[in-house]
């Protein structure tokens, strides 16, 4: 089996950055994405699902290696500043790559 290397982005941020973190990911080149609702605790206390307005959400976006650096470089300029979130990237391994 041949596997090829690309990046998986999770993206956990308030729920009012949805839309805009959704756009992003269209500019940045992702053919596609997974979200969903996500509750925890950190530096900024805890977030729990009570109220959608005040949930978080998790992107998980799986994108080429120089797609993902320009997007976590796009973040932590644009949106960092402006939303509760965090992001990272971790290296994995796809069997198709034509649907990434």
């Amino acid at each position: 089996m041949k596997t090829h290397p690309t990046r998986l982005v999770p993206i956990i941020c308030e729920a009012l950055a949805r839309e805009p973190v959704q756009a992003l990911l269209k500019e940045s080149g992702a053919a596609g994405y997974t979200v969903f609702p996500v509750e925890g605790a950190g530096t900024h206390g805890a977030r729990t699902g009570d109220m959608a307005e005040f949930t978080n959400v998790q992107f998980e976006v799986i994108i080429r290696p120089d797609a993902a650096e320009a997007l976590l470089d796009r973040l932590q300029v644009e949106f960092f500043p402006r939303f509760a979130m965090v992001a990272y990237e971790s290296d994995v391994r796809v069997i198709r790559e034509k649907k990434f």
